[in-house]
């Protein structure tokens, strides 16, 4: 068997790993979430959070990785090879699987709207919308927009498949040419594009009111509600649980810092959340837009291309943020890929080419499925949910939180003694301070505060 892959510097493994970690959950769930939940007060609470659980959750997944070189389910093989700790990582590997499924189907949609925003074809009118004038001909106009591009069927199959070749593609030249290059291409792009928009959205008439409610914490708005939604937040903007983690840090090199890497992961994935907020904020309050709510897709592709409508250049802004947006979704579906296609190199013995084929091709079945279900296929409904809907609440608020207890017991208590120290020290050559703190974290801490984020999710 050929000798296991690994990063080939330190620059790309933190680009690939911040590019796994930064998604769509940056860019749409945060400013939602912050909007939601008393603006700064959640944002000081979700630092918190990242800190206290984020950090040492995703040391425990990268000892597994980096320690035992393998997949999500072969690393607790390897450390228990007569138990059944291994059903952790397997639900982590399926939960995904299942989230690439629908998430290729948004990576269709950012692409869509990056190709209307260049032709203009985004800001054309609608017969909808002429009887109307000002903001509401302009909502009324990007909701017909988002029906007509999102919602039907044929045209986001098309831009679905395209994702689907694109990843193919970058995933079939391996590890370092292909996950490793992109990354190396793609972070510095997205963190440019940020800035811009930033120093853009800094500009507009009423940011400092933006700023006021996204900077200024108000404590009295944090009750039980706003600390489990920015646990919750923490938890799912690091890719805990997806075995995402785990297999990049099976291509670390021996000699990486863990803590060093992680901490450096989670604040680079913070600072993409934060810059979100700046440009969010400022923008709808200049352009009276703040009593919207800022959900999902409804953000994306409705309130900021009223936005955008209302701005010079107009056509550029556009088509710059929906490319921030594909290369945030790409980088993450490339990450998402890698741990089926690791599992399959690694239990299965397969090439890489024969893996990357046989975790893809069926995600033109599976994508195209959950892309019906938007439209029509949107009458199927399982627990009052579509396909696509449903998929998302199994994968994310059941199977990952899941998948990251198993990993906090197991390193806490049930690992090989010493177990994460000599990962942490990289076997007493260098030193951690931190170590008895995370540990403390990982064996009490990690393990409640993730079992009240599961219970949240149904109450």
């Amino acid at each position: 068997m050929a000798a296991k892959a690994q990063f080939g510097s330190k620059i790309g493994l933190i680009a690939a790993t911040v590019g796994s970690a930064v998604g769509l959950g940056n860019v749409w769930r945060f400013p939602a979430e912050a909007q939601a939940n008393g603006g700064a007060a959640f944002l000081l609470l979700y630092i918190v959070c990242v800190f206290l659980l984020g950090i040492p959750v995703m040391l425990a997944e990268f000892s597994l990785g980096r320690g035992q070189r393998s997949d999500a389910v072969g690393v607790f093989k390897s450390l228990a090879p007569r138990s059944r700790w291994w059903i952790g990582g397997a639900i982590a590997i399926l939960a995904s699987y299942l989230i690439l499924s629908f998430y290729m189907v948004v990576a269709g949609w950012t692409l869509e709207y990056m190709w209307q925003s260049i032709t203009g074809a985004l800001y054309s009118p609608v017969a909808e919308s002429v009887s109307h004038t000002g903001l509401d001909a302009l909502d009324i106009q990007f909701k017909t927009k988002m029906e007509e591009y999102i919602l039907q069927d044929m045209r986001p199959l098309i831009m679905t498949y395209i994702m689907l070749a694109i990843n193919l593609g970058i995933l079939l030249m391996g590890v370092q040419k292909g996950i490793e290059k992109i990354s190396n291409v793609l972070m510095p792009v997205l963190f440019i594009l940020l800035l811009a928009f930033a120093c853009v959205a800094l500009s507009f008439p009423k940011a400092s009111e933006g700023l006021e409610f996204f900077l200024h914490p108000d404590f009295s708005k944090i009750n039980a509600s706003v600390v489990i939604n920015a646990l919750g937040q923490a938890f799912f903007s690091l890719s805990l649980g997806m075995g995402i983690l785990i297999t990049y840090s099976s291509y670390f090199p021996k000699d990486t810092r863990l803590t060093r890497t992680a901490v450096t992961v989670s604040l680079l994935d913070m600072l993409v959340a934060v810059m979100m907020g700046m440009i969010i904020f400022p923008a709808v309050k200049s352009f009276g837009l703040n009593s919207e709510g800022l959900e999902g897709a409804t953000l994306v592709f409705v309130t900021l291309p009223e936005v955008f409508a209302q701005m010079p250049l107009t056509q550029l802004w556009s088509s710059l943020f929906f490319l921030l947006l594909m290369v945030a979704a790409l980088t993450s579906t490339i990450s998402l890929a890698e741990v089926s296609i690791a599992f399959m190199q690694d239990r299965f013995r397969m090439r890489r080419t024969s893996a990357c084929l046989t975790v893809i091709l069926p995600l033109f079945i599976l994508s195209t499925i959950c892309s019906l279900s938007q439209g029509s296929l949107s009458w199927i409904k399982i627990g009052g949910m579509n396909i696509f809907s449903l998929l998302d609440t199994v994968a994310t608020n059941v199977m990952l939180p899941v998948a990251s207890i198993i990993t906090c017991i197991y390193i806490g208590w049930f690992a090989p003694k010493g177990y994460l120290r000599r990962e942490l020290t990289n076997h007493s050559t260098i030193g951690s301070r931190t170590y008895p703190v995370i540990m403390c974290i990982i064996r009490y801490v990690a393990p409640v505060i993730i079992s009240i984020i599961l219970l949240g999710a149904f109450f």
